[in-house]
């Protein structure tokens, strides 16, 4: 196991609050990169996105993700890091990289406007056409699959520490 673990998936499936819990259940630092987006450029992801459109916000993105230096910390990332090679390619070389998995009803039922959530969306793309484009990048880069559909945050955490090995 590398010294970190990175967390990614679709917007909604957990990264944020089933990575502080599994940071905690480890021991490990959290880190939310989209948090990190926010805190350098001074506005919120919606904002970015609005203003710097999403070339500009995916841009963004990978140079924070490409930058994070960390030990022992589980890493939350945006579900549109993928978009990043650069980026993907550090996360991969610092951390087990773990895709949280849930099927689109889920997804489709857990988020709300995706404008306000900061949600990286071209104009007159669907949740279904963001989700069918992006589950085969989070595949491509995963280390380790955990489906945490059915499952709350303690069931989750251990099935990722179980899948770890840990």
């Amino acid at each position: 196991m590398k010294d970190n673990i990175v967390l990614i998936g679709m917007p909604g499936c957990g990264k944020s609050s089933l990575g502080v819990v599994l940071a905690k259940a480890l021991g490990y630092r959290f880190i939310d990169s989209d948090l990190l987006i926010q805190e350098r450029e001074g506005r919120l992801l919606s904002q970015i996105i609005e203003e710097e459109g999403l070339e500009g916000f995916e841009k963004i993105e990978e140079e924070v993700n490409a930058s994070i230096e960390a030990e022992k910390t589980v890493i939350a990332t945006g579900g549109s890091v993928i978009y990043g090679p650069t980026a993907m390619k550090h996360l991969k070389e610092i951390a087990d990289v773990i895709y949280l998995k849930l099927p689109y009803e889920e997804i489709a039922e857990r988020l709300g406007d995706l404008n306000q959530r900061g949600v990286a969306v071209h104009p007159g793309q669907t949740l279904a056409d963001l989700y069918d484009e992006r589950v085969p990048l989070y595949e491509k880069y995963a280390g380790l699959t955990v489906d945490v559909y059915g499952m709350d945050i303690r069931n989750s955490v251990a099935e990722v520490i179980r899948q770890l090995g840990l």
